[in-house]
């Protein structure tokens, strides 16, 4: 390549640096005012010889994305990621790879401690679970939690050549940064409930934990007209 036709690649390639990062800072200021679903990933571990039997990762990225004609759900985890790691390795033939928890308003706690390894290496040591029919630990208290199983590898999402769109893009985000994603996406087995029938609509049990403007939250049910 001619020292001209590299500086001109070079012009580019930071034009389009500048350009992703004022895209990417207008996204997620708009999303800060958008409020995401707390969810809690949870797998037991491929091995046996750790000391930990399980492991489990605070999702704010939770999304249905299909009921027919299956029940389809998706998630991204920066990477790398353990959580990652253990998902990669499971095996096509096991009847599930995990469980998503989707917390209750009460579980802030949870949310942090699954969020934080390097505060709370055990989390599992301090919050109430069961265990799914395969051995995925079930979080207790939360709105429900989902026996999923993996439908395809994970999709990396620095990569848009793999994703088809990357004609002409110049790729300045390596995997090994810690800023890029892999969205994995899963079928629901199924619906692990939680006995809440003795709990009214204003209870914490039955209301979901939110992140919204770079905090936890929740909502509250719509005000009713008083009948006549």
């Amino acid at each position: 390549m001619s020292r001209t036709a590299t500086t001109k690649f070079l012009r580019g390639f930071t034009t389009d640096i500048r350009h992703g990062k004022h895209t990417q800072d207008r996204l997620r200021e708009l999303l800060r005012h958008t409020a995401q679903p707390v969810a809690v990933v949870t797998a037991k571990m491929p091995s046996k010889s750790t000391p930990h039997p399980y492991h489990g990762a605070t999702l704010s990225s939770f999304a249905s994305i299909a009921m027919h004609p299956y029940p389809i759900i998706s998630f991204a985890l920066r990477i790398p990621s353990r959580m990652a790691d253990i998902l990669k390795v499971a095996q096509p033939d096991h009847p599930s790879h995990m469980v998503v928890n989707l917390l209750s308003a009460e579980q802030e706690a949870a949310a942090v401690k699954f969020s934080r390894a390097d505060l709370y290496p055990e989390p599992f040591s301090s919050v109430s679970y069961s265990l799914s029919d395969e051995g995925h630990p079930i979080l207790e208290g939360t709105l429900g939690s989902l026996s999923c199983k993996l439908v395809s590898n994970p999709i990396p999402l620095h990569d848009l050549d793999y994703l088809g769109g990357g004609c002409n893009e110049r790729q300045a985000v390596e995997p090994e940064s810690g800023l890029v994603s892999e969205l994995f996406i899963a079928r629901v087995l199924r619906v692990e409930t939680l006995d809440q029938k003795d709990a009214d609509e204003d209870d914490p049990r039955t209301l979901p934990l939110l992140y919204h403007r770079r905090g936890y939250t929740s909502c509250h049910p719509a005000s009713r007209p008083k009948s006549n």
